[in-house]
């Protein structure tokens, strides 16, 4: 059975020969021996945790570690949980798109808008139709305005090579 590494140095395994003692369980914050230390923890029962290893001396708190390591994970997964993942839906079309099928993708991008995606709107050029970016651009201004409703332009039609685009964000509810 392999041993976890430790992701902080307790007790014994502080290199420092001192630190600066940090938090509510000593008397008076400031700099200790290492020896001084160790020995307030074991009086109280508890850990020499060396919190910031980088500063000179090294920061330590004096703390149940399996309680600490408990309320670091609980932390960790509170802040993971609070973020919120938006994922970017893409419609692709033809500057020649006719108007029931345009219908149907604005459609689509208002489903994806109502379940909180943002939505990448692809104008796609083949061949000799380049001529035709105007057309293009006005098709994806005339797309942002029929969905006015359920989002708002993020950015404005941008040519990128073959195609120009657009990004769509939902409108706060």
């Amino acid at each position: 059975m392999q041993e976890k590494k430790q992701v902080y140095r307790i007790n014994d395994s502080i290199t420092s020969i001192k630190v600066r003692l940090v938090g509510d369980s000593i008397i008076e914050n400031g700099v200790y021996s290492i020896n001084t230390a160790v020995k307030f923890a074991r009086d109280r029962g508890l850990d020499l945790i060396e919190i910031n290893p980088k500063l000179s001396p090294p920061v330590c708190k004096i703390l149940d570690y399996k309680k600490f390591l408990y309320e670091q994970k609980k932390r960790k997964k509170q802040f993971k949980s609070k973020q919120i993942k938006i994922n970017t839906k893409e419609i692709r079309f033809g500057p020649q798109i006719g108007d029931h099928d345009g219908k149907v993708k604005i459609k689509s991008a208002e489903k994806f808008l109502m379940r909180g995606d943002k939505v990448k709107v692809f104008v796609f050029f083949k061949g000799r139709s380049i001529v035709y970016k105007d057309q293009g651009k006005m098709k994806l201004l005339k797309f942002a305005e029929e969905i006015g409703e359920y989002g708002k332009v993020e950015q404005m039609p941008v040519m990128e090579g073959k195609r120009m685009y657009m990004i769509l964000a939902p409108k706060k509810a």
